[in-house]
């Protein structure tokens, strides 16, 4: 057991030596401290050691584990200080004498409540990804199950640009690229758990609950024997956390190209306590979380084999998720540069129906 720990332990030094982002160390987290890692599978075999060494193989263990948990943390406060050296030695210009203690400015509640739901996931094993704005038809439609001509492209009224790209519609635009890049896990026996938040465009009529600009967060999970079940657990996990209270939901039939089968997750207004508003077009309850299980032809097109594997997808509207935190009304108040309307919500929690801003 000591020389598989110490075997172990030196595996780790030299893969966290190599490593030079942020987004690597999690990585190597989930490879070593993951349910499935090392560190897992030598306490499975604990069961094996004399009772009279338990003890002492348990501490080796833990020691191990506790030196990895440790050594990320400082990696990690390393990395990004060398971030920041490298972004100010690379400035043109950097006034020192830049005043900054007043007027310092403050986060979009978008910003905000973006940054809340990633470390939600995080706590529940996904990784973080980011994707391009500007991407071409085969990720925004044809690898999603929707080809050329098919009626499901007129749900979503696209920007072209000249070099036959497009400015993405989804964040499921991501899907395909993000499932190649995780087959890995799969061929390592663990699930694929990733989450990828985006700005996104559609030619809209602009109104109190429709922009051309705004922000989504795709999820997915892939791993043998997903179930809709999983995909309950993990939404209502999420807006536990972020609402700090039990949030009413419905699950009810919807059709998306790239899931089979297809739902709708709406959440009960919270501006109006269901009562009805221009928010939720007076019905009580708003859109939510577009959501089910991934088209056995989207997981295909990825490579990954629909006899083999299953999995889940969401589509969570950010913008949407930040009216309900903050009890705003017009969706345009967030493009709208007003920074004294957005300001005021730096330092805010979740706002009753009864004390919405106004």
């Amino acid at each position: 057991m000591l020389e598989k720990a110490q075997q172990l332990k030196q595996q780790f030094e030299e893969k966290v030596q190599a490593t030079t982002v942020p987004a690597e160390l999690e990585q190597l987290r989930i490879e070593f401290l993951g349910k499935k890692g090392p560190i897992s599978s030598l306490m499975g075999e604990l069961r094996n050691v004399p009772n009279e060494q338990k003890k002492e193989a348990g501490q080796i263990i833990n020691e191990v584990k506790q030196f990895i948990e440790e050594t990320i943390a400082q990696k990690k406060t390393e990395l990004v200080k060398l971030e920041e050296e490298r972004l100010i030695n690379a400035a043109e210009d950097y006034d020192v004498t830049f005043p900054t203690e007043d007027e310092t400015g403050s986060y979009h509640p978008i910003t905000l409540i973006q940054r809340e739901v990633e470390e939600i996931f995080e706590g529940m094993g996904f990784a973080i990804e980011d994707y391009d704005e500007i991407v071409d038809d085969y990720h925004c439609f044809e690898a999603l199950n929707i080809p050329k001509h098919h009626p499901a492209r007129d749900m979503q009224d696209t920007y072209y640009l000249s070099t036959n790209q497009l400015l993405k519609t989804h964040t499921s635009a991501a899907q395909n690229a993000i499932l190649i890049k995780y087959t890995k896990e799969l061929e390592a026996d663990r699930p694929i758990r990733v989450i990828f938040p985006g700005r996104c465009f559609r030619n809209e009529k602009i109104d109190a609950c429709h922009e051309n600009t705004f922000f989504q967060m795709e999820g997915v999970m892939v791993d043998k024997d997903i179930s809709i079940s999983n995909l309950i657990y993990f939404m209502k996990t999420m807006l536990s956390e972020v609402f700090q209270q039990d949030i009413t939901v419905r699950l009810r039939p919807g059709f998306f190209p790239f899931v089979e089968p297809g739902f709708e997750l709406d959440i009960q207004c919270l501006i109006c306590g269901g009562e009805g508003c221009p928010s939720c077009k007076d019905s009580g309850w708003l859109e939510l979380c577009p959501c089910g299980m991934i088209h056995p032809n989207v997981l295909t097109a990825a490579g990954l084999d629909p006899e083999k594997y299953t999995g889940f997808a969401f589509g969570l509207g950010l913008t949407r998720l930040a009216m309900m935190r903050y009890g705003i009304k017009d969706i345009r108040v967030f493009n709208s540069c007003n920074l004294k309307a957005l300001s005021q919500f730096e330092n805010s929690t979740f706002v009753e129906p009864e004390k919405e801003v106004k």
